[in-house]
């Protein structure tokens, strides 16, 4: 997990990338059968978007991340909705042997892994969740939509048109939304032993320019962020592209693949 979301993009991060519908709490709280005597780790937790409606519905939740600016946000975030039942730990998905020895052997409900599976080893970390997670409880691969500038719209193909010229390089990643990584997850949660079933929430989202902008923001390593003097050539740029396809409505799929212990 090197993604390299610290300073500047960690704002832009806590601020525009949004959060996830309470139905998609729902689903976990049903499929593990969650309730306040239970324990939930969220890994890539970045600024907290899922780890925090979480924790509501649990005795206590751990969020761990690798860059500690995201987790100086989330305890900022944590403060400010009061939840003092979270605790946020620096590491990465490779720090799972320590981390179950600091559990003294207690069972989780859930761990969640965010829209940051494909910054990991998923085919070595399934296996290393499995004895960590209690009887009915189990893994949740958590996918919040598309990336902005992969979607089949007017708007979103002009912003992909756009960064591909600001970075000079085709874009291409789907952050783990894309058919093939989805079944990927799911026959390695079913190589690791797990059950495998999914589920799914959708909804729709008008944006604002400045929300397109701060999406795009929130999704680059700190070293490809545009200087300061440039942002606003490159926040021009993009306005001028987009406005003949406006409203930017976009269509949200949250892919939720959830492996459970038998």
């Amino acid at each position: 997990m090197e993604p390299g979301f610290r300073g500047e993009v960690t704002d832009f991060y806590q601020r525009f990338r949004r959060g996830y519908p309470p139905a998609v709490v729902d689903h976990l709280v049903e499929a593990f059968a969650l309730t306040r005597d239970d324990m939930a780790l969220d890994i890539g937790c970045g600024t907290g978007q899922l780890t925090l409606p979480l924790a509501e519905r649990v005795r206590a939740a751990v969020g761990l991340d690798p860059e500690p600016d995201m987790l100086w946000r989330a305890r900022a975030a944590a403060r400010d909705r009061r939840a003092t039942n979270v605790s946020w730990l620096l590491g990465a998905d490779t720090d799972l042997p320590a981390l179950h020895a600091l559990f003294g052997g207690r069972r989780l409900g859930a761990v969640t892994i965010a829209q940051a599976l494909h910054w990991m080893d998923h085919g070595t970390l399934f296996p290393a969740l499995a004895p960590m997670i209690r009887r009915n409880g189990g893994v949740a691969v958590v996918t919040n939509g598309k990336p902005l500038w992969q979607h089949d719209l007017a708007w979103s193909r002009a912003l992909r048109d756009v960064l591909s010229g600001w970075l000079g390089a085709p874009l291409d990643r789907t952050c783990g939304t894309d058919a093939a990584s989805q079944q990927r997850y799911r026959e390695g949660l079913a190589r690791a032993g797990f059950d495998v079933t999914t589920a799914s929430v959708d909804y729709s989202d008008e944006l604002s320019l400045e929300q397109v902008i701060g999406g795009v923001y929130s999704a680059l390593p700190v070293d490809r962020l545009p200087a300061p003097e440039r942002r606003p050539d490159f926040a021009a740029r993009i306005g001028r592209a987009l406005q003949p396809h406006r409203p930017y409505v976009e269509d949200v799929h949250v892919a939720i693949v959830l492996g459970t212990v038998g």
